[in-house]
């Protein structure tokens, strides 16, 4: 009896494990999960984490070195006078590879998915912004072994600046040849830069190879200007941003999780005021962004007064009690959704380049008309019209310089990332003032200093790229400012 009673147990045992087992992939597969990464789904977190990484960055970093708004009060210290200390590039070089890790895997999925190039387009144009953004601010940097810790490569080599470049160039040809008539479309997933118009990402990709062309244009090897100039010459071939609607500005909306890196109004606009030469500057262009930008200075007295635009030098001495008034401050809108915008790439910058290659006698066309449409595009970019006398002041009309068009393109460059440095160590343009404070030599600082993790997790590698470079140190330039 024993004996029938456990045959008859292992046989409902059997069945019942078969049961079990028939559906198991069906039954433990969450409906609510993706078994696999598409390219669509990973796009959103990139542009907005960069985008809003790159805004903060502008505020913290480039305002100050840039002399457009500086720390209220500031006693001593601070980037302002030329104090780049050696962690200060560790959030880009963490936040800057960790997405380009998910661009890579944008990439990948767009290669398994039937080599969709399209996706793949839009990957090479977001590699390229990344890692022109990381290589400009340290230089040579790991790229062709980077990425690859799921391959066991922990510790990349550092490619040369220049082979970065070129690499980078080549990726963002590739864009605009696989973008020039799709055979692939996007997915039913809006991505929030240019709602899928793959116009507008051709677009981008070949406004972002000018800037790059421009950023290196001083190595004649390169060959830049005879890039730029046929690029120029051919807009069919190549093109470019051609007004506001096409450049790459990203919308903060305010719906969770598109939110401003700024949590709180006080934490964007509190101890904190703008600086003299970038204030100054708008002055003398009787410029109507300064009422999209800034708040106007006040007096001291118990009821305090208006006393029109005004800022603090940088580089002061430290005795911030010799500024007897309040000094304007960037307005709180500027970094609240949903009024924030997150710059990428502007039309204004298009133009500015232009105006560059024209003032140079590298292109056809008057650089006089396309500074004046680069000013124009800015002013109107922030919601500001441009008054129908703006070009007879003296000082902000087009005077034959490259002096000018610089200065104008400084103010246009405002809250793009790292630009307005980069744009100042390639050219030192505009010349900013001194300030009895500032240290270093009062030399501009002109890179990051590698992380300390770099160092002690790859040393090797790191010794080589610190030897090619000429030295780990915050004055020792970039492979295009040789």
């Amino acid at each position: 009896m024993m004996n029938i009673k456990k045959i008859m147990v292992a046989v409902l045992a059997g069945i019942t494990l078969a049961a079990c087992t028939k559906d198991f992939e069906k039954i433990n597969t969450d409906p609510d999960n993706l078994e696999k990464v598409s390219a669509a789904t990973l796009l959103n977190p990139i542009l907005y984490e960069m985008s809003t990484f790159n805004a903060s960055r502008s505020e913290g970093f480039t305002m100050d070195i840039m002399q457009v708004r500086l720390p209220w009060p500031s006693v001593s210290g601070g980037t302002h006078r030329y104090v780049v200390t050696e962690n200060a590039g560790n959030s880009t070089w963490n936040t800057y590879y960790r997405w380009l890790n998910n661009i890579r895997e944008v990439d990948e999925a767009a290669i398994a998915d039937n080599n969709n190039l399209s996706y793949r387009a839009i990957a090479l144009t977001l590699k390229a912004w990344g890692f022109s953004l990381l290589t400009d601010c340290f230089g040579d940097v790991p790229m062709s072994e980077a990425l690859k810790a799921e391959q066991n490569q922990l510790k990349p080599a550092f490619d040369k600046q220049e082979d970065i470049y070129k690499e980078l160039l080549k990726n963002l040809d590739s864009a605009n040849s696989w973008l020039t008539a799709p055979k692939d479309v996007l997915s039913n997933n809006r991505e929030m830069l240019y709602d899928n118009d793959l116009k507008k990402w051709r677009k981008f990709a070949n406004s972002l190879q000018m800037r790059l062309l421009l950023r290196i244009s001083n190595r004649t090897e390169t060959k830049a200007y005879e890039k730029l100039a046929a690029m120029v010459a051919d807009p069919v071939k190549y093109p470019v941003f051609s007004n506001n609607a096409e450049a790459a500005l990203y919308k903060i909306t305010g719906i969770t999780p598109n939110i401003s890196p700024w949590s709180r109004v006080q934490d964007f606009v509190n101890f904190r005021c703008a600086g003299e030469f970038f204030v100054n500057t708008l002055n003398d262009f009787a410029d109507p962004r300064r009422d999209k930008w800034l708040s106007q200075a006040t007096d001291t007295a118990k009821v305090p007064k208006k006393i029109g635009f005004k800022g603090i030098p940088a580089g002061h001495d430290g005795s911030d009690g010799q500024f007897f008034f309040n000094p304007s401050n960037m307005l709180a809108p500027l970094g609240v959704a949903p009024t924030m915008i997150a710059v990428v790439m502007t039309y204004s910058e298009v133009e500015f380049i232009k105006a560059e290659l024209a003032q140079k006698g590298l292109i056809a066309g008057g650089a006089q008309s396309y500074y004046e449409n680069a000013v124009k595009a800015s002013i109107e970019q922030w919601g500001a019209t441009v008054p129908a006398n703006y070009f007879q002041n003296p000082k902000a009309a087009y005077d034959g310089t490259l002096e000018r068009i610089m200065l104008q393109k400084y103010i246009a460059l405002f809250f793009n990332d790292y630009q307005q440095w980069f744009e100042y160590r390639r050219t030192k343009l505009p010349v900013l003032p001194v300030g009895p404070g500032m240290l270093n030599d009062k030399k501009m600082p002109v890179r990051f200093k590698y992380p300390l993790t770099v160092q002690t997790a790859n040393p090797d590698n790191y010794r080589r790229a610190v030897t090619n470079m000429g030295g780990d140190d915050i004055n020792t330039k970039v492979w295009w400012e040789k």
